[in-house]
């Protein structure tokens, strides 16, 4: 009889229901990989404000919750808003319920984490509409523009063309999409404890992925 594996949980909030569809295909992915040392349970509801999500839980450990949110542009209204964002992630800490709150940014939107899956996309964009092109790149699609591609079903089918080799990939080339901007000498902002850089491309949505693989021994 096969021995049973032990579950590890893992906690996100989500700016939008895209990224919440992606980390359940992430958790069936891991689920139903035999070469995983643990099934992972991944707690994701869509809730744009981290404050408010730290306040509905009830926790009896010290927990890690990463937030997937968006640097929309330099725009004075979406910097504030990126800047609320991490607001609300310092003042979750402070409720006094063991919670440590963790930034998963993708400047400028999450759908660039998607496209590191199946190439690199090392090019600035001037507004987050031009990733569809991308997007039919990476996946072989015909969308006509963001929102079609983020209807259900177009998003899952995308989803449905990559498994673990992908996500490893898409690690892989964030950090180089990292380690690059530093070396281009990019100001990497402090805000409140958390890091971020102001051009695009960059993100540190990775991070919470490679954990997860790292401590399935998947990686």
């Amino acid at each position: 009889m096969q021995k049973r594996k032990p579950t590890n949980k893992y906690y996100f909030s989500v700016e939008g229901e895209t990224e919440q569809w992606y980390l359940k295909w992430l958790q069936d992915m891991i689920n139903s990989t035999e070469e995983s040392v643990y099934k992972v349970s991944i707690d994701c509801p869509v809730k744009k404000n981290p404050l408010k999500h730290a306040k509905s839980l009830t926790v009896t450990r010290k927990i890690e919750i990463y937030h997937f949110f968006d640097y929309e542009s330099d725009e004075p209204i979406h910097v504030q808003g990126f800047q609320d964002v991490m607001d609300n992630m310092k003042k979750a800490e402070k409720l006094g319920k063991q919670i440590k709150y963790k930034s998963g940014y993708s400047n400028f939107t999450f759908d660039l984490w998607i496209i590191l899956h199946m190439m690199n996309c090392n090019a600035s964009y001037a507004h987050r509409k031009q990733y569809v092109t991308q997007i039919n790149r990476a996946f072989g699609e015909k969308f006509e523009n963001m929102d079609e591609y983020k209807h259900e079903d177009n998003f899952k089918r995308c989803l449905s063309k990559m498994d673990l080799s992908n996500v490893i990939a898409a690690i892989g080339r964030a950090k180089k999409i990292m380690q690059r901007n530093k070396e281009n000498g990019y100001i990497l902002h402090q805000y409140k404890g958390y890091q971020y850089y102001k051009e695009n491309p960059s993100l540190t949505a990775w991070e919470a992925i490679e954990k997860i693989l790292n401590e399935c021994i998947l990686l």
